[in-house]
């Protein structure tokens, strides 16, 4: 089965296992599933990395971060296409919980159109299952 995890999702792979859950971990140790992830993800992993030092422990630069995703991970890095930025448009957005990030919208809207379940710890995604989101929450 093929599954798109979010970037948190990542981060927790790759430096705090003991953040996903069981569900998680036995779809991630499935060798017969396929993992991606949006390039909308990956965007905000160099972003965190340059700005924030995230993952720089890691990793000596965010090429080879992003090279890693795809050689060391294993995990296939899909690109945003016309068709996901048509749902993000049509997206209504959760301003219940005041949930303005655009990039989440895009991830959202990558799964939706892509019909791939999308594996995320965020709290704000279960809003967007009622749009179409097959979302499998990483209860930590």
């Amino acid at each position: 089965m093929r599954y798109i995890i979010d970037t948190n999702i990542f981060v927790y792979i790759a430096q705090d296992y003991s953040s996903l859950s069981r569900e998680v971990l036995d779809i991630i140790s499935d060798y017969s599933n396929t993992l991606h992830m949006s390039a909308e993800s990956v965007k905000e992993l160099i972003v965190a990395y340059n700005n924030k030092g995230l993952l720089t422990k890691k990793w000596k630069t965010a090429e080879e971060m992003v090279s890693a995703i795809e050689d060391e991970y294993y995990i296939k890095i899909l690109p945003v296409s016309k068709e996901h930025m048509k749902t993000y448009s049509k997206l209504s957005i959760n301003s219940i919980d005041d949930h303005k990030d655009p990039s989440d919208h895009v991830i959202i809207s990558h799964a939706i159109t892509s019909k791939i379940p999308l594996i995320s710890s965020d709290r704000r995604f279960p809003y967007y299952q009622k749009q179409g989101l097959d979302l499998i929450f990483n209860e930590r």
